[in-house]
C-alpha cells in the first residue's frame, strides 16, 4: 500500500531508548519489555531492525546518557542511525537504509512520544511510508510542570490519533505488541489498540 515503488518490506525502528532518554519515562521498564519482544520476534522472521540514536547537548555522544539502555542489546548486523532532529529522517541515512531494504512499512517504538516518536511517524507517513506505531511500545517522560498533559494521556492521545492517519496509498495504525503482524498485507487500518 506504501507510495514507494518496490518497498514490499517491513522494518522495525528502535528510537532512542537511550539512558538519559528513558530516565525519567512513564513506563519503562514495561515499553522496554514489549520492545525487546518485537525486537525479538523481528528477528525470528528476518525483518530489519533499525536503531535509531539522538544526539545533542544533554545527549552528549558517547556518553552514558546517550548510550542505549541496557536492556535492548543491538546486533551488529543491525545498523544504528545517529540523528541530532526530532525526524529520524532528517540529516539522516535512514531513507538510504531502508530503500537497500526494499521497505515500504515502518513499525515504529521507542522515545519520546511527543517528541521524537511524532516527528518520525509524520515524517515517514509524508515520505510515503505505511507507519505502524506499537501502542504500548513508546513513552514519553512527564512535563506536566510546563502545561503538557501527563504523560499517559500524551501516550493515549497519539496511540488515538494516529489509529486513524490515512492518505492516497498510504496508511497508519496502533496496535498494541502483541498484535503487531510484520507482513505488509496485513497492517491495521483504523485499530485501536
Amino acid at each position: 500500500m506504501t507510495t514507494l515503488p518496490d518497498r514490499p518490506n517491513t522494518a522495525l525502528l528502535v528510537i532512542d531508548v537511550q539512558n538519559g532518554v528513558m530516565a525519567g519515562a512513564h513506563n519503562r521498564d514495561g515499553v522496554i519489555a514489549n520492545i525487546n519482544t518485537l525486537v525479538g520476534r523481528a528477528r525470528a522472521e528476518d525483518v530489519p531492525v533499525i536503531w535509531v540514536q539522538h544526539s545533542d547537548a544533554r545527549l552528549q555522544r558517547d556518553s552514558e546518557s546517550w548510550q542505549y539502555v541496557s536492556e535492548l542489546v543491538r546486533h551488529d548486523a543491525e545498523p544504528v542511525v545517529h540523528k541530532a532532529y526530532g525526524d529520524s529522517f532528517e540529516g539522516t541515512r535512514l531513507e538510504e537504509l531502508l530503500a537497500e531494504r526494499g521497505v515500504g512499512r515502518l513499525v515504529v517504538t521507542g522515545a519520546q512520544t511527543d517528541a521524537c516518536i511524532r516527528s518520525t511517524l509524520h515524517g515517514a507517513f509524508v515520505r510515503g511510508y505505511d507507519v505502524t506505531l506499537v501502542g504500548d511500545a513508546h513513552t514519553t517522560e512527564d512535563l506536566t510542570e510546563y502545561g503538557a498533559p501527563a504523560p499517559d494521556q500524551v501516550i493515549a492521545h497519539t496511540n488515538l490519533y494516529w489509529q486513524w492517519q490515512s492518505a492516497p496509498g498510504r496508511t497508519g495504525g496502533t496496535v498494541d505488541t502483541a498484535k503487531v503482524t510484520f507482513a505488509t498485507d496485513d497492517q491495521p487500518t483504523g485499530v485501536s489498540p
